[in-house]
């Protein structure tokens, strides 16, 4: 099995998006999970009512899912690099 490190505490990132914007957004670890790498709820931060972004799901190996559809494909690379990274 590879041990892959993995954010653990909620976080902000800065996503880059298409035309120079930039997006916060909040990622908060689901703390009910009982697995190694747990699944990560992602919402938009600094917003009075942050709207839900979707998840990302993780597997021991370090494979990743989207389950949204807010993100882009690049948007998505950026926060599952950024929580396996543990920062």
């Amino acid at each position: 099995m590879i041990t892959v490190t993995h954010l653990t505490r909620e976080s902000k990132i800065w996503l880059k998006r298409r035309s120079d914007q930039v997006m916060i957004v909040q990622i908060i670890p689901d703390s009910q999970s009982k697995n190694i790498i747990p699944n990560y709820a992602l919402f938009e931060a600094f917003d009075e009512q942050p709207e839900y972004l979707g998840c990302i799901l993780f597997d021991s190996n370090g494979y990743w899912i989207y389950d949204g559809a807010h993100l882009s494909v690049t948007e998505q690379e950026q926060v599952a690099q950024f929580i396996l990274r543990g920062k």
